[in-house]
């Protein structure tokens, strides 16, 4: 039995980047003989263990062979006879096709060290075409690594270019493809995810309504990070933000992850209409606390965007998104949508702060003060809307 490391932890670690996690390889063992040295299986599709003290995954070598369509459709080999060199020839790039023994021996038999240093991904077989989820991989690879000035081999392109017109990204599934989408947003450069993708001609079976405003939604996007860069700027400075936080964490019983991801995704997707959003939010499945922000953006962007909004402009902006009941969630609105504010060269702070002034004045207005007078039934609820239209017009005296 031999034991390496291999994939992401040896590749990082050339790149001197911080190692997160560990995985393993090991050959010429069964699994018979990895639980009786105290290793618990979790694989289902192929032997997986995990360490009895570190937890770490250690997977036996194992060869696979397409047999459908899709990136479940393989069959596995993980017998003992399978060989290093065969187990790292299955994996996507070269960079991620290096092992490393204990000795701390580089195993590196398809040269991704060389393409390491000269900043390439490349693909390291044929085989790579087998699995159309490597499409997205090999974009969100080249969004984390952006910042070190990757690039992609042109027959790696190629080859992804011809993965998307064969129609087998359709075949994913919208967890796996949001999964990647998702993590390439958090990343420095979120925008090289699908700047990527549209030079593999990869954005049609999952992000069409992208392509025909895809400029303009890179340049939002960016817009947002330079937000996000510029209020890290200033608190580093002084110590406190001169601006309003961006990346401030949503509450911890939200399952949608961080302002940030929020932020960025509906920069993204800012410039379509509502009904274009809904489609592309539902066909990932995008969780209902993110994609609930994206459409609201869509769908109220010229009330947003309209400085000269009239009280019943704002009262209906303020109904429609039920900032009443759902007051955190609105304020999260303003902020994911001041990158596609200043990408309209909005003075968005003087905006942002007319409108929650307006929301501020209507919430002082009291529903029991309007029936104390006398008011009843249907009549109570027209009566609060004159109410609140009167408060709200009242802040521009």
């Amino acid at each position: 039995m031999q034991v390496y490391l291999v994939g992401g932890a040896v590749r990082d670690a050339l790149l001197n980047r911080k190692v997160i996690e560990r995985d393993y390889v090991v050959v010429g063992a069964t699994p018979q003989e990895m639980l009786s040295q105290g290793f618990t299986q979790v694989g289902k599709d192929f032997p997986v263990f995990l360490h009895p003290k570190t937890q770490e995954e250690y997977a036996l070598a194992r060869t696979e062979r397409k047999s459908g369509k899709g990136y479940t459709g393989f069959v596995c080999d993980a017998s003992s006879s399978v060989t290093l060199e065969e187990d790292l020839l299955r994996r996507d790039l070269t960079v991620n096709a290096i092992a490393q023994d204990n000795m701390g021996n580089l195993i590196d038999p398809y040269g991704g060290k060389r393409d390491l240093d000269n900043r390439l991904l490349r693909h390291v077989s044929e085989a790579f075409s087998e699995d159309p989820l490597r499409v997205f991989r090999v974009a969100r690879f080249a969004t984390r690594y952006a910042y070190l000035r990757f690039t992609i081999a042109n027959e790696t392109m190629a080859l992804m270019q011809s993965m998307a017109e064969s129609g087998e990204l359709s075949t994913l599934s919208a967890e796996r493809v949001w999964q990647e989408t998702k993590r390439s947003l958090l990343e420095k450069t979120p925008h090289v995810f699908f700047t990527v993708l549209n030079q593999a001609h990869g954005l049609n079976d999952w992000f069409a309504e992208l392509e025909s405003n895809l400029d303009a939604a890179i340049a939002t996007l960016k817009t947002a990070v330079a937000l996000e860069n510029a209020a890290k700027e200033n608190f580093d400075k002084s110590g406190q933000l001169e601006t309003k936080p961006l990346e401030t964490k949503i509450p911890e019983s939200s399952s949608s992850g961080t302002t940030t991801l929020i932020i960025r995704f509906t920069a993204l997707l800012a410039h379509l209409n509502e009904e274009e959003a809904k489609r592309l939010c539902n066909r990932l499945k995008v969780q209902n606390q993110l994609s609930e922000i994206v459409i609201l953006a869509c769908k109220f962007k010229d009330f947003l965007l309209n400085t000269q909004n009239s009280p019943a402009d704002l009262l209906a902006l303020f109904n429609g998104c039920d900032a009443w009941r759902r007051s955190e969630r609105f304020t999260l609105l303003l902020k994911a949508f001041a990158p596609y504010a200043h990408y309209k060269d909005l003075d968005w702070q003087r905006q942002q702060e007319h409108i929650e002034n307006a929301l501020s004045a209507a919430n002082q207005v009291n529903v029991q003060d309007i029936i104390a007078t006398g008011v009843k039934g249907p009549a109570i609820k027209e009566a609060l809307n004159q109410a609140k239209l009167d408060a709200i017009a009242s802040i521009g005296e």
